[in-house]
């Protein structure tokens, strides 16, 4: 073989295994094994805490017990114990191995050449109503963001009654005077692990960004809200939710909620448990098949984790000054109500009347159907922003607050699904696009949807490395400011609006003010 030609194969020899991803990686636990696909590793499953079985159930996540040997790390770990969605759910999909035991592990995606690299970090908190859900979804792999240049994790946290069951006992022994909000000390504990590990992993601890969508996003607006999480994360993506609507409390009835401790008592009766040993020794399955009987599963205001209602501390610039991209989609209601609507007009006023009392004479006009054939329409448009736009706009408004800026976007892209006409830009639609992940979708994807998905999920990658979204080849994201509300729709093409859908969301902005100062509900 020709000399030169030797020489050249050896230096890109040398080039190659200087940079060659490791699979095999000492974090502070123990060495895990993961595995490497076109130039990305991946390590699954890896626990982030112990598990919480036992006495350890409802109580904060406990340090993960060091292991020796290497630990298989190629496979997703088992997800939290949780009910299926119901038949015919447009979410429904396969189940998917559940252990209590070993639920709270995470998975990791890098590209990083070595461990010496310091790429930004991006954790994403899965959705699902705090019910169901897992960080091993395929539309969530991390291979592309990887690709990209950032370390990408995804986590599991305690569910349902497992992560958000308050109790008098359980408020009683936790040293905190408050119970409740294991998935959000889970999703704490996993950002913690994130701190000690992410640079085994090329990762930089300094520029880490929460991210998540639904659940996972109301998610991502309590742990910028809780002092808990100070520190541990440096940026914020909430996509289609918020937590800015008056809130549930530990101890009183408020809003017309029963309080934390009073639905714990109510479900303990439900399991025939009397005590906090009998609650702890009822098999898991018991516990979830009971779970969806009427039991509200969220965090409360504790005077801990939250020591005051999320909507206050937004208010009084108390929350984690962070740079935030906050959004929702333009038919979030299609595939979260699917029929349960309204079918005629006078159907439509009495839901109205019941849900708004006085304020109903402005929601009919806000929201007005003259028809039956409108009443689908009026009635999903007021559920959207009820649940997704006002709570988006609102988080962005309050950021007003602190120095750290805003960036709002509004989905309205409809995904090419065969039935697209019926479910429009729906609840999660975004997903794929942000991960740009469309080939683990069942979507026919064209020219235009692989480009919206590469650009969206720039703007996301950019916002992780820098705080702000904008960069290189990507129409410029102007800032939100409370006189502008500027605003970018990711319709087929990126576009800059302005006071996205204002005058409804005014009109909550007077329905929330109502019952925060009534106490309860406005009628």
């Amino acid at each position: 073989m020709n000399g030169r030609i030797v020489f050249a194969v050896g230096m890109l020899m040398a080039v190659y295994t200087a940079h060659a991803l490791s699979t095999q990686v000492e974090i502070d636990s123990g060495v895990i094994r993961g595995v490497e696909s076109g130039g990305v590793a991946a390590f699954k499953g890896v626990p982030y805490a112990g598990p919480p079985t036992g006495e350890n159930r409802w109580r904060a996540p406990q340090p993960v017990e060091h292991w020796s040997g290497v630990r298989d790390c190629t496979e997703y770990g088992p997800s939290v114990p949780q009910p299926g969605y119901p038949e015919g759910s447009f979410y429904q999909r396969p189940a998917e191995p559940q252990d209590e035991a070993g639920c709270l592990n995470l998975n990791v995606w890098t590209a990083a050449g070595d461990a010496s690299e310091r790429r930004a970090v991006m954790v994403w908190i899965h959705g699902g109503a705090l019910t169901r859900g897992s960080g091993r979804i395929d539309t969530y792999d991390g291979t592309n963001l990887a690709r990209k240049g950032v370390v990408l994790v995804t986590i599991n946290y305690r569910l349902g009654p497992l992560g958000f069951l308050a109790h008098p006992e359980l408020t009683a022994e936790s040293g905190h005077n408050a119970s409740g909000a294991y998935g959000v000390l889970d999703q704490i504990a996993a950002l913690e692990w994130v701190k000690r590990n992410i640079t085994k992993f090329g990762g930089d601890p300094s520029r880490v960004t929460i991210f998540g969508e639904s659940a996972g996003s109301w998610s991502v607006c309590a742990l910028q809200a809780t002092p808990l999480a100070k520190g541990l994360f440096h940026r914020a993506i909430g996509e289609s939710g918020g937590v800015f609507s008056p809130q549930g409390y530990l101890k009183e009835t408020r809003y017309g909620q029963k309080s934390g401790e009073d639905n714990g008592l109510a479900f303990a009766e439900a399991l025939g448990a009397e005590t906090l040993d009998d609650l702890r020794s009822v098999p898991v399955d018991q516990i979830i098949a009971k779970s969806e009987n009427g039991y509200q599963w969220r965090p409360t205001v504790d005077g801990y984790v939250f020591p005051k209602e999320v909507y206050e501390i937004f208010a009084n610039g108390e929350q984690n000054n962070v740079p935030v991209i906050v959004g929702s989609n333009a038919d979030e209601g299609t595939s979260l109500l699917g029929d349960r609507h309204p079918k005629t007009v006078s159907a439509y006023e009495s839901l109205a009347k019941q849900q708004f009392g006085d304020l109903a004479e402005l929601a009919l006009e806000t929201y007005p159907a003259k028809s039956d054939d409108e009443v689908r329409g009026a009635y999903m448009a007021l559920f959207r922003d009820q649940a997704f736009t006002w709570n988006m706009r609102t988080w962005a408004r309050l950021m007003d607050t602190v120095p750290a800026p805003a960036y709002q976007y509004f989905f309205s892209h409809v995904p090419p699904r065969a039935d697209r006409e019926k479910w429009g830009a729906y609840h999660a639609a975004e997903i794929a696009y942000a991960f740009d992940n469309l080939e683990h979708t069942n979507l026919e994807s064209t020219d235009v949807d692989r480009k919206l998905a590469d650009q969206i999920s720039d703007y996301w990658v950019n916002f992780a490395n820098t705080g702000n979204p904008n960069g290189e080849g990507l129409p410029e994201w102007p800032e939100f400011k409370v006189e502008s509300e500027s605003f970018m729709e990711f319709g087929d093409q990126p576009r800059v609006g302005a006071h996205l859908l204002q005058r409804e969301c005014d009109f909550f902005d007077i329905r929330f003010s109502a019952q925060r100062k009534s106490g309860g509900d406005t009628d």
